[in-house]
């Protein structure tokens, strides 16, 4: 069973809110921006986009994971406000896989992020309704695409807005300029069209090594925004794809694939994180080329920046959770102590619960760090809601009520969620013998200690009150056997309990029939709110490494007695332990 940690949960569910997409959205579906000619459900020749009526005014949004690792919690706000808003506005979102990069992705990537996308709530699949709308599968590849964009680049090519470069990758770099120097042309930059296109052909067909060439964009070496500085656009890999096998030795980078992916699919709203702003020159810059020579039609997509999600106490770098997986900080992709979705899924995280984030924490361009309580908290509210209660033991202490009759055994009630009278009641077995909390006991107790002490009356939940009679120690000295005597008058739910009032209120589960289960408990993976962030107090500002902030006591793996109920909790069902927090059977 893995632990979900405890806290304070938020009341109320919040509206849906409003954000500057939202108006952009609205704006233009106002003014009937993005009404297109009708598209099939898969993008086609630019031919084949400009025939068919008119589709009443639709927004495409669209979800381009690399498939080279696994999603984390800031995919999910990403996947929400991207299904989201083609939700919330009749419209579609795409699930496309931008593998433009054949060395690093996998199709096990692939297969996690549909399966993530799919648990959050999502589809890319929509049935239609007949007639003018027909049911669309938007599940795509980058790679599909491959014809298009080589046909695309040697377009650029022949108009005089690309051109082959031969200088080394050092030599590129050097060229290139810095912030406050611009660039300067390449030699080649003049080379004559013919040559460029002989020279692309021959890189399409294998003749040349790694690195030995590279297409760029012809822009302005001058330009102040450096991604205008002849960006490259295709680049040779001799590597085999994980879709398109050993067809390609040329791969497109991915700022040029992005937009081109975007204007095929007839996206409207391309979504994005505000690290892509600089970019977005360049994808409009390249769409109006390709507009201009009749490739794509209009209207062109659209890009929007919004922040990404910052919060405390995790790292969000792809980099760094590869780190931390390949060192074996953690125990795998799926380790519970990990921001990915594949390990929030296995903590026991709802995927309403990223919903209900996502809607809160909401989309603006400004960049802010969320404490991790927040995400905490939306979860807590949505599983005291959804989760039934069950007892579990988890530092057993032997009560032994002295004057229950031996062997005898009987049934006390209780309810499977106090705020859902609906879902009825279980039995819990009682006996002569239970397992309580140690904490529950205390022979020597403190001011303001309402519980098992030698003398004192305290309540079994849903069954006895017992007064305390003393206990047994072990050779070390510890506290081993708890003693008591039950009144039998006082049982919960029956005339006489109203009698008694008691303030201590103990859970317990029957040493005969518990099940004893291993148990894991989480903290949070780092000790401290921005892993490896630059100490305020060093004059040099040097960002340290993010692993001398791990928790050391991140995880602890405990054996507990649960009642006989949750023997048989299915795979990811999850509960309220009455008293410890919320836990999940692993899957």
């Amino acid at each position: 069973m893995s632990q979900e940690p405890i806290n304070n949960a938020a009341s109320s569910s919040a509206p849906a809110s409003t954000n500057f997409i939202r108006n952009i959205i609205e704006a233009d579906l106002a003014a009937n921006k993005h009404a297109m000619r009708r598209w099939s459900g898969r993008p086609g020749p630019a031919a084949q986009q400009l025939a068919g009526p008119l589709d009443p005014a639709r927004i495409r949004t669209r979800f381009p994971p690399e498939p080279n690792g696994y999603l984390h919690f800031g995919h999910a706000k990403s996947i929400c406000l991207n299904f989201g808003l083609a939700q919330d506005y009749g419209g579609r979102c795409h699930l496309r896989f931008d593998d433009t990069n054949p060395e690093k992705e996998e199709q096990e990537y692939v297969d996690s992020i549909i399966d993530s996308v799919r648990w959050l709530g999502f589809s890319w699949d929509d049935p239609g309704s007949g007639g003018a709308v027909e049911s669309e599968c938007n599940l795509y590849f980058a790679s599909n695409y491959f014809d298009w964009m080589v046909q695309f680049a040697e377009y650029l090519i022949t108009s005089g807005h690309a051109y082959v470069d031969s200088q080394s990758a050092e030599q590129m770099r050097a060229t290139r300029g810095t912030l406050t120097d611009t660039g300067s042309d390449s030699p080649y930059r003049t080379r004559s069209l013919e040559e460029n296109m002989d020279l692309f052909k021959r890189m399409q067909q294998g003749e040349f090594p790694d690195g030995a060439h590279i297409l760029r964009a012809k822009i302005d070496m001058a330009a102040a925004n450096i991604n205008l500085r002849d960006p490259a656009i295709y680049r040779i890999r001799h590597a085999s794809h994980h879709n398109t096998g050993d067809r390609w030795c040329v791969y497109p980078m991915y700022t040029y694939a992005h937009p081109i992916e975007d204007a095929l699919e007839n996206i409207t709203h391309s979504i994005c994180t505000l690290e892509f702003a600089d970019q977005r020159p360049f994808y409009d810059w390249l769409l109006e080329r390709l507009a201009e020579g009749g490739l794509l039609q209009c209207p062109l997509p659209q890009q929007i920046e919004f922040s990404r999600l910052n919060l405390t106490y995790i790292v969000l770098s792809k980099r760094k959770l590869i780190q931390l997986v390949e060192e074996k900080h953690v125990a795998g992709w799926d380790d519970p102590r990990l921001p990915t979705l594949v390990g929030a899924r296995r903590r026991g995280y709802p995927a309403e619960g990223f919903r209900l984030f996502a809607e809160r924490v909401g989309a603006s361009r400004s960049d802010s760090l969320i404490e991790y309580t927040q995400l905490e908290d939306t979860m807590r509210e949505v599983l005291n809601e959804s989760t039934e209660r069950r007892v579990a033991v988890l530092d057993p202490l032997k009560l032994i009520i002295d004057n229950y009759p031996v062997g005898q055994s009987e049934e006390c009630f209780a309810p499977n969620h106090p705020l859902k009278a609906e879902t009825g009641k279980r039995a819990m077995p009682f006996g002569r013998e239970l397992w309580i909390e140690r904490e529950d006991f205390m022979e020597h107790p403190s001011k303001g200690y309402h519980r098992l002490f030698p003398g004192n009356l305290a309540r079994l939940r849903y069954g006895y009150v017992v007064r305390c009679t003393g206990c047994e120690r072990d050779e070390s000295g510890a506290v081993s056997v708890v003693h008591c005597e039950y009144l039998p008058d006082s049982k919960s739910g029956t005339p006489g309990a109203d009698g008694y009032k008691v303030k201590g209120n103990l859970h317990w589960v029957s040493v005969a029939d518990a099940c004893l289960a291993e148990v894991r408990l989480y903290d949070r993976l780092f000790s401290v709110p921005s892993p490896g962030a630059r100490r305020e107090d060093d004059p040099e500002g040097v960002e340290r490494d993010f692993l001398a902030d791990l928790n050391p006591d991140s995880i602890r793996v405990i054996h507990a007695w649960l009642e006989p109920a949750l023997k048989n909790a299915r795979a990811e069902e999850r509960f309220q332990f009455e008293r410890h927090g919320y836990f999940v059977a692993d899957r």
